[in-house]
């Protein structure tokens, strides 16, 4: 292959990442913290959150709060069809509320589209 070829696939092999199903930051469950059902979604598209910039939220509670800890390509494309800005999904959370901000140590999609 073409060292231009070689690159192109390098780029795209790193970019390379289709939904909400890729992990790149690992977040610890702590079996002695409280483990909390909530939904996540892109707190701008899918919960009319402020902000300029798509970002990661959570619904807890009839509340949302844009976390720290994970950002929302950590899981897959957030623009994809299934992705952060174009679904809610149920998750199961441990962390706290901190200034408004939830602040994760740990985040598991449950693999399921919320209604």
């Amino acid at each position: 292959l073409s060292i231009r070829r070689q690159r192109q696939m390098c780029i795209r092999d790193s970019l390379g990442s289709f939904g909400q199903e890729k992990i790149k930051n690992k977040l610890s469950f702590n079996p002695d913290s409280c483990v909390i059902k909530a939904k996540a979604s892109c707190g701008i598209c899918m919960f009319d959150m402020p902000g300029e910039q798509c970002e990661l939220a959570i619904q807890y509670n009839n509340s949302n709060y844009y976390v720290k800890g994970a950002k929302i390509d950590d899981y897959g494309d957030a623009h994809s069809d299934e992705g952060f800005c174009n679904a809610i999904l149920d998750v199961t959370i441990q962390g706290e509320i901190n200034n408004n901000k939830f602040l994760l140590t740990f985040f598991k999609i449950n693999n399921e589209i919320s209604n």
